[in-house]
């Protein structure tokens, strides 16, 4: 499997990387499972690695299924290009910022607009943190508008079959960040999105929510102001969890929630549209403001 043919046929990269990941895995699971090297949190248990890998095939096939629409929509776009842009060593590494640069906001997006944190919330719903974590994905992605965020980048004038190569390339890079076998990285802690920095944003505690939204570069973070080092332990997971293993009730958990309150009786076309697009805690607080209205009765809100 050459460059050009990943390039050609930019699904196949992530496959081209199943042995690392796997080789990382049974790694981790030998030094947390069998030396017991590791917090309890690292630990490898069967449900939920079956939940995660189950996760991740049900992503990678509606990704493909959706991609065929999209793909048409990219090379639609990509006749009205800015630039006529040659690839190269330069080129490519500008393409590989702009994209981290869009991923940082699309990740930032995905925390703070409910309807595309029904889709991510599948990511953060585990309570532990290992390199099987990666794999545990959304399917909804295409629906929530993930592929949205990289039309400029084909506007620019960057080719579309580039485009996705990077956007993969970049998940893939960020399979290595989800573990705790792997403290701190000194310097590279400056520029580089590294496991710490990412235990962070897995975190539950008060002071780690929607922080270090970073793909591969920490630096978007700290200039845009949700930067927070890793200091006390993470305590993993979501604070309203999901306890499931079952792939299809992880990954429709929270569009069941959000479809439910948006279908409350009472409420304002503008509050419908709260539910669907504020932060998650806001669109909560704003459907239960309605109904405390409704009732007269204060106490409903917290």
């Amino acid at each position: 499997m050459d460059l050009n043919s990943i390039i050609n046929h930019p699904e196949m990269l992530l496959l081209a990387l199943a042995p690392v990941f796997f080789v990382c895995i049974f790694l981790e699971w030998y030094l947390g499972d069998k030396r017991q090297k590791l917090p309890l949190s690292a630990r490898y248990k069967k449900a939920e690695v079956f939940c995660n890998i189950s996760l991740a095939g049900m992503h990678q096939l509606t990704d493909i299924l959706a991609g065929l629409l999209i793909a048409k929509i990219y090379l639609a776009v990509f006749g009205w290009k800015l630039f006529d842009i040659q690839m190269g060593a330069v080129s490519f590494i500008v393409l590989m910022v702009l994209q981290d640069f869009f991923y940082y906001w699309f990740h930032r997006a995905s925390h703070r607009v409910r309807w595309m944190w029904a889709a991510h919330v599948v990511h953060h719903s585990s309570e532990n943190m290992n390199f099987s974590t990666a794999f545990r994905q959304s399917l909804m992605y295409p629906l929530a508008g993930m592929w949205l965020f990289w039309l400029p980048l084909i506007v620019i004038g960057f080719d579309p079959n580039w485009v996705v190569f990077v956007v993969l390339l970049n998940l893939g890079l960020q399979f290595f960040v989800h573990t705790q076998a792997v403290k701190s990285l000194g310097p590279i802690e400056w520029l580089f999105n590294t496991p710490s920095h990412h235990r962070v944003h897995h975190g539950q505690n008060q002071q780690y929510i929607d922080k270090n939204y970073a793909g591969v570069l920490i630096i978007w973070d700290k200039l845009f102001g949700t930067f927070e080092p890793e200091k006390e332990t993470v305590i993993y997971g979501i604070t309203k969890p999901v306890n499931s293993f079952n792939p299809l009730i992880v990954s429709f958990a929270e569009w069941r929630e959000m479809f439910k309150e948006v279908s409350k009786s009472g409420l304002s076309i503008k509050q419908r549209l709260g539910v669907l697009f504020s932060p998650p805690s806001q669109a909560d607080v704003n459907t239960r403001e309605k109904v405390a209205v409704e009732r007269n009765d204060d106490s409903v809100v917290d």
